[in-house]
Order: structure tokens, then sequence, then C-alpha cells
């Protein structure tokens, strides 16, 4: 460990970089191997899988376009993030009670006034967005 650490600290920033940068491009090229294996393997591509096979190609889809896109690191992390709270439509900053923001559904058949949070269909409010609960919790 300390013959590690020694090393380490006599790395130069531009040699790190230059390790990381190659690490982060060759990971990137095996993130598609790595998603094609991963996905036939477990059957996703299969005319007799779920949806017939489109869940492998769909997956396939996004992880050639966040491939393109080049990330590495705490930006690809981050790029994750938010994208899987965007496409499961979570808000990404704290639901308001502005009126914009909230869609009257009691024509659906509710018998009461109700209200559904347009940015996060999850939050259901009875006094027009003043106050407000989530149906997942």
């Amino acid at each position: 460990m300390k013959r590690m650490r020694i090393v380490a600290e006599q790395t130069s920033s531009k040699d790190k970089i230059v390790f990381y940068l190659k690490s982060a491009i060759r990971l990137l090229g095996g993130l598609k191997d790595h998603a094609k294996t991963e996905l036939g393997l477990a059957g996703l591509f299969d005319q007799d899988s779920d949806y017939n096979g489109m869940i492998g190609k769909a997956v396939m889809e996004l992880v050639d376009k966040f491939s393109e896109q080049g990330h590495s690191g705490f930006r690809a992390e981050w790029t994750l993030a938010v994208f899987n709270d965007v496409a499961r439509f979570k808000p990404l900053t704290p639901i308001t009670s502005n009126s914009d923001e909230w869609e009257d559904v009691s024509h659906y058949g509710f018998g009461s006034p109700l209200w559904q949070n347009k940015r996060a269909p999850m939050y259901f409010s009875e006094d027009g967005g003043k106050t407000w609960y989530n149906i997942d919790d």
C-alpha cells in the first residue's frame, strides 16, 4: 500500500489525465461489448423474450448514444443519475405550489377535488397544490 502511494505521488497530473482518458476510452468502447454480451445472456434480444427482443434493442440504442457522447468518470455518473430521474418522471427541483404545476384530474371520477402535479405525476393534491402528497410514499 505504501509503495502504491509513493508511485501515485510521483505521477504527474498530466500523466494521470492521460491515464484516465485512455481508461475512459477503453471502458466506453468496452461498454458496447459488455452490454451486448449481458443482454444476450439475459435473452433480451430473443424473439420469445418480453416485448419480442425489443428491450435489448432499445437498451443498445441508449448504450450507443451514451458511448457516442464520450462520457467518463464523474460526468458519466452525473448524466446517468439525471437521465434516470428524468426518465422516471421524477422532478430535478422541488415541487412548488405554483398553480401552473398542477392539473385538475377530478373529472376522471374521483368524486372529490384532486390535482396531479404536471412535473411529477406521483404527487397529488386535494387543495389545488397548496399541500400535496406522494402516492409512492
